[in-house]
């Protein structure tokens, strides 16, 4: 492929990357040569969980702490733009102190929201002529074979999230185990069903019984929000398609 029609692929994959996470669209390059800008502003959305599989003291525990993750990485935006790049090195600088926040900031704000979207509907129903009950049939044998693997992996991570993406590079769908906010990210993996397995998600309601609340959690997953998400995945991996042929 040449590399003109390669960029070409990788900025229709940016785009639909910004869409999916709510970002407006990339303005087009200028070939004037400009100052990088780090600095950029997101706001936290407000939740209203209808689930009564979580108390209100949790609910709004987790919602103050999502914001405190936003207003956290716009802070951060904000002194990268001034931080000095020439004194960056690997063992203390601020520059890498702030660049290694960010991205746990970043990770928290974004899987916290994925997470606060997919959950909470009491009408939770997934048609099997769907597409995303057909593509996880497709890549875990069956339905009930991924709801066993999605759990184990949410018993299996530490403090973090459990996350079922799209594998750019592998051509499916996988189920991952993110520890904390930013160990275990896969590359090139794009969401679509995600759960948050940290104490404080469950720990007030559920106290050291994780599986109860994670089949809970599975019980309200809003089907219609991640049908979205898959049609969403299901565009990208046409594009990362035609990158490899």
């Amino acid at each position: 492929m040449s590399k003109k029609k390669s960029l070409i692929v990788e900025e229709q994959v940016i785009q639909e990357i910004r869409k999916s996470l709510g970002l407006p669209p990339k303005s087009p390059k200028s070939k004037s040569k400009k100052v990088i800008k780090e600095a950029y502003r997101t706001t936290p959305k407000k939740f209203s969980l209808s689930t009564e599989f979580l108390s209100q003291k949790t609910k709004h525990a987790r919602q103050k702490e999502f914001e405190s993750y936003v207003d956290g990485l716009n802070d951060i935006a904000a002194q990268l733009e001034a931080a000095n790049r020439e004194d960056a090195d690997k063992y203390s600088s601020e520059f890498r102190n702030l660049k290694v926040s960010e991205v746990h900031c970043l990770n928290a704000s974004f899987l916290r929201a994925l997470h606060f979207e997919n959950i909470s509907d009491p009408q939770s129903q997934l048609s099997m002529d769907s597409l995303t009950f057909m593509r996880l049939e497709r890549d875990f044998g069956n339905f009930d074979e991924w709801q066993k693997d999605f759990i184990a992996c949410g018993m299996a991570s530490r403090s973090g999230y459990v996350v079922t993406g799209y594998n750019t590079f592998l051509n499916r769908y996988m189920n991952y185990v993110i520890d904390e906010e930013s160990k275990n990210v896969p590359v090139g993996m794009h969401p679509v069903i995600v759960l948050d397995t940290s104490e404080g998600a469950y720990y007030r309601d559920y106290l050291d019984d994780r599986k109860t609340y994670i089949v809970a959690m599975m019980k309200e997953l809003d089907w219609d929000h991640i049908g979205e998400r898959f049609k969403r995945a299901e565009r990208i991996a046409k594009i990362t398609g035609e990158v490899k042929n």
